[in-house]
This record gives C-alpha cells, sequence and structure tokens, in this order.
C-alpha cells in the first residue's frame, strides 16, 4: 500500500544469489572434509603440515558462520528486534576472526618454538601396494592436489560476495584463494626435510601461520568497526560505500530541499540510514514529499534496507556531506 512503512525484503534475484552462496558453501565443507582427512593421513611429524591440518580444521568456521548467519537473517523483524536480524552477519564475521587469531598466535608460538630449539622433524617410511617409499612424496602429493580447488572456489565467492555485500563470504573466500600459498608452503617444508634442510619445515609452518593471524586481524578490525557502527564501507572495507553519496546527491537534487546529509551503518547484507534535510524556505513538507524521497532512495540500491528522512534547520554534526570535506579530513 503507498505510503505504508516497512523494512525492505531481499529481491528475488539477491535470493537467488543468496541460495548460490549457500550451496557453494556445501561444496566447500565437503570439499574440506575430503581435504582434511587426507592431510591427517599423511601428517607424520612435520610442523608445516600440522599448521596445514590446523588451517585446514580453522577454514570450516567461516562457512558454517555464513550458513548460521544467513539462517537467523532470514527471519522477520520483530518488536523485540525492530531492525531485523540482519546483524548476524557481523557477529559471524567477529566469531570467524577471533577463531583464525587465536590459532594464528598459537600456531606461531607452536612453530616459532621448534625453529629456536632445533627441534629436528623425522618423516618416516610406508608400505604402499608392497613398495616402501618416503611419506614425504605422499605430504607433497597430497598438498599439491588439493591446492587448486580452492582458488576456483575463492573466486566464485569473491563475485558472490561483492553481489550480496557479505563480509562473512569475503572473509572465507579470501582464505580459499590464499589457501595455495599453505600448500605449497607445506610442500616446500617437506621436500627441504628431504634434502636434509631440518629448519625449512618449521621456517613454512611459521609463514602458513603468519598467513593466518594476518587473515585473523584483519577481519576482526573490520568485524569489530562494523558492530561499533562506523560508516558503511564496501564489502572488502577498502574505502566508504558509495551509496551514501548517491542518496546525498539524490535528495539535494530534489525541487525543495536546500542541503542534505546522511548517516550509513551496516546491519550485514543491508544499511541503515538515517538521512537530514535541510527543506527551503524553512518550511517543513508534506508527509507526502517525505514519502516519496524515503521511496526515491530505496529505489536507488537494493542495500538501502531502511531509511528515516528528518526535516532539519541546519545538518547535525558528523553526517556524510560532500560540502563538509574538513570533516572527512579529521575522522
Amino acid at each position: 500500500m503507498k505510503g505504508k512503512y516497512e523494512l525492505r525484503e531481499l529481491s528475488d534475484e539477491k535470493e537467488a544469489t543468496l541460495t548460490q552462496a549457500v550451496r557453494l558453501e556445501w561444496i566447500t565443507i565437503a570439499f574440506l572434509a575430503v581435504t582434511v582427512t587426507l592431510v591427517f593421513l599423511v601428517l607424520g611429524n612435520s610442523q608445516a603440515m600440522k599448521a596445514a591440518w590446523l588451517e585446514d580444521m580453522l577454514s570450516f568456521i567461516p562457512p558454517i558462520a555464513f550458513l548460521v548467519a544467513v539462517r537467523i537473517t532470514r527471519r522477520k523483524a520483530t518488536i523485540r528486534h525492530p531492525y531485523g536480524y540482519h546483524r548476524a552477519v557481523g557477529v559471524g564475521h567477529l566469531v570467524s576472526a577471533l577463531a583464525l587469531t587465536a590459532m594464528g598466535i598459537f600456531l606461531i608460538i607452536d612453530s616459532g618454538s621448534g625453529l629456536v630449539t632445533g627441534e629436528h622433524p623425522s618423516i618416516g617410511t610406508v608400505v604402499l601396494f608392497g613398495n616402501v617409499i618416503w611419506l614425504g612424496w605422499l605430504m607433497i602429493g597430497v598438498m599439491l592436489l588439493i591446492a587448486v580447488p580452492p582458488v576456483i572456489i575463492g573466486h566464485k565467492k569473491m563475485k558472490l560476495a561483492e553481489d550480496l555485500h557479505d563480509k562473512i563470504l569475503y572473509a572465507d573466500a579470501d582464505m580459499n584463494k590464499a589457501d595455495w600459498m599453505t600448500a605449497v608452503g607445506s610442500a616446500v617444508g617437506v621436500a627441504g626435510v628431504g634434502i636434509g634442510l631440518w629448519w625449512f619445515d618449521s621456517a613454512a609452518a611459521l609463514f602458513i601461520s603468519s598467513s593466518i593471524l594476518w587473515d585473523g586481524l584483519r577481519n576482526m578490525k573490520g568485524a569489530v568497526l562494523d558492530l561499533m557502527d562506523e560508516r558503511a564501507t564496501t564489502f572488502d572495507d577498502r574505502r566508504p560505500h558509495p551509496v551514501a553519496g548517491e542518496i546525498q546527491d539524490y535528495l539535494r537534487g530534489l525541487r525543495w530541499v536546500r542541503d542534505a546529509g546522511v548517516r550509513v551503518r551496516d546491519e550485514g547484507h543491508v544499511f541503515q540510514v538515517d538521512a537530514f534535510v535541510v527543506p527551503k524556505f524553512g518550511r517543513t513538507p508534506p508527509l507526502r514529499r517525505l514519502d516519496e524521497a524515503r521511496q526515491g532512495c530505496i529505489a536507488l540500491d537494493w542495500r538501502v534496507h531502511d531509511i528515516l528522512i528528518v526535516p532539519v534547520d541546519e545538518l547535525p554534526e558528523m553526517v556524510e556531506s560532500a560540502r563538509h570535506p574538513e570533516r572527512e579530513r579529521h575522522e
């Protein structure tokens, strides 16, 4: 009904994209189950292989967090949760980041101590089809075998993460795309042991651990800032999201608006927007115009989930406003 105020739901197109992302995460979980099993079977005493196996175990967390968050975000808004449940994406992002950070710290201490104490890893032999072979060859073969698929899966997830503005999916895709470094690093570490360079193994484990910690810290920073209501950024946290400027320009283009500024909060997949407009001649606009302005802003971008248009005498502090560049410099 025209003029009725209600929260906006995801379009059919975005729901289809979300369904595709869910399917891809289930494929990821199935692939990880196979990977973890294979790596465990050839683990041996290698620090690099241990670090790689633990990273694969950790890789279950982002897809599981994504699947749980998607299920929660589909709930309808209630009196108790009037803004809906989209913040579940931010919570899942933080949980994933904390797990990565904690494990990265643990593995750095573990692999670093082995390097300092000069611990020499032993890689024995196994009997395979009646032949005695060095276990290191199986380790290297398994790691090279599982190196390529995560890169392909991660590339597909990255596109979906951008389409859905989903930071859990982005963090997961980023990890998948970097998994080849873990696999190759482990293979190099094992090969180093094979040619007598015992420290290669601990060095490779330290490299893998540092990669895990970096992923954890970077994602934790983004997740915490989003939950603290930092202004909305793009899905990769690299720059302010352009939707704020689009809404502002649209409102300033209305005949009855003298100036406008907005505040945009990231609620997960969608944005909560507070828009402030200064009417011309100091006259309060009729409700019809305010509702038309609101519907026009919503039509600009599917991410605009909820928006309030507030007539004011002058713009409040700390709003997105191209006419106040000095504020941008002090943020």
